[in-house]
């Protein structure tokens, strides 16, 4: 037994053994780990490729544990089997890899961009993102938006402001990944640095219907990706709700692209894979990831089915008066308590951050950052202790 463990341990693959295999396997316009650029340089030892660190790090991170409560369409549901953010997020990389593993592109930051791309989605998802964009235009700031905090909660804020020091490709492919913009194709725009990610965010920043497109095949495969997960996904949802029937799908969709969500996923991802062009070493063309014409058509069908009869559904809409009346309680309460100075606030309120952090964020920038960070379960907590009526669980 001593003997075999040594003997395996002799065999164990170094870092550069493993850079070197996937050079030889993977796509010549796949990104490579050996590729990956970091804001601050680091020297360390061990086996694992930079992009697989990136991924690691996300999941070790306390925004990708908060995962857990986060809505993804449906809040306040009495039913564990309805998608929470967590699940979204497993089922983007899961479809993403599927796709770059038949296109010979990088996994391992496919993962790591799927894990980390909605980590900055604040409670209820994407209306209380807009309640939240909202608040922060009444108080001087940018509208919110939850890719741009995806950034700066893995590049900025966590570890109390340090951040976790991911790949430029990682944090490039979370900001670009835009999965509710309908797209046919999408193609790469490789010619950027850290510099040219913070010019991004900036522009942004102030004005979101900004396009923006990744940097690299592996952010546009995530970026597909994350519409062919909720289509279908969404749609079982519904059924299991009773907002919609089996047989409200429009026709042509179900008939092309199929009526449940294995047979949409299963569809759409070899379309992808059919239809997408990675160039070789000889071909300077950048490529790019995309839908046939016939079924980008049928997707922007289906997507409109599912605005009109689910996410503007007025059983989904329900409670959200209430949560934006807490949004906005909390948000006022909050920046009172920071612009008193008062020390013995209800929570630490973003206080126990780097000073660099401190000396350069408002006090309303504070409290963006404290409530996008919270779960659904904390905030409706939070919001009781204030004193608001809160919703309960049906």
């Amino acid at each position: 037994m001593m003997q075999a463990a040594i003997s395996h341990t002799n065999l164990f693959p170094t870092l550069a053994h493993l850079n070197a295999l996937e050079e030889e396997r993977l796509s010549p316009a796949a990104t490579l780990s050996a590729e990956a650029l970091r804001r601050n340089e680091e020297k360390r030892s061990g086996y694992r490729q930079s992009f697989a660190l990136d991924a690691d790090r996300i999941i070790h991170s306390r925004a990708y544990t908060r995962y857990i409560d986060k809505t993804q369409v449906f809040c306040l549901i009495a039913n564990d089997h309805i998608t929470h953010r967590v699940l979204h997020v497993q089922l983007v990389s899961r479809i993403a890899r599927t796709i770059g593993r038949f296109l010979a592109l990088n996994e391992d930051l496919i993962e790591a961009i799927a894990l980390g791309h909605d980590i900055g989605h604040p409670p209820f998802g994407h209306d209380g993102e807009n309640f939240l964009a909202d608040l922060c235009s009444r108080h001087g700031l940018p509208p919110f938006q939850h890719n741009i905090q995806s950034v700066r909660f893995l590049d900025r804020l966590e570890r109390k402001g340090r951040g976790w020091n991911l790949s430029l490709q990682t944090l490039d492919g979370i900001l670009c990944h835009d999965g509710e913009i309908h797209a046919n194709r999408l193609s790469p725009l490789p010619e950027k640095d850290f510099e040219t990610l913070d010019q991004e965010l900036e522009k942004k920043k102030l004005d979101p219907k900004f396009k923006l497109a990744p940097m690299t095949l592996e952010g546009c495969v995530v970026r597909m990706a994350d519409t062919v997960a909720y289509i279908g996904r969404d749609i079982e949802d519904a059924i299991l709700l009773g907002l919609i029937d089996r047989k409200n799908i429009p026709g042509a969709c179900q008939k092309q692209l199929g009526s449940t969500n294995g047979e949409i996923v299963y569809t759409l991802v070899t379309d992808l894979i059919a239809n997408s062009y990675i160039p070789s070493s000889a071909e300077k063309e950048k490529g790019y990831i995309g839908f046939s014409d016939q079924v980008a058509i049928l997707l922007k069908e289906l997507k409109d089915f599912n605005y009109t009869n689910i996410y503007l559904h007025p059983r989904t809409k329900k409670n959200l008066p209430l949560i934006q009346k807490c949004y906005e309680t909390l948000f006022s309460r909050y920046l009172r308590i920071l612009e008193s100075k008062e020390t013995t606030g209800p929570v630490d309120l973003m206080t126990d951050m780097d000073p660099s952090y401190l000396v350069s964020h408002t006090p309303a920038a504070m409290v963006c950052d404290f409530i996008a960070g919270m779960t659904d379960s904390f905030f409706l907590k939070q919001a009781a202790d204030a004193g608001c009526r809160v919703p309960e669980k049906q």
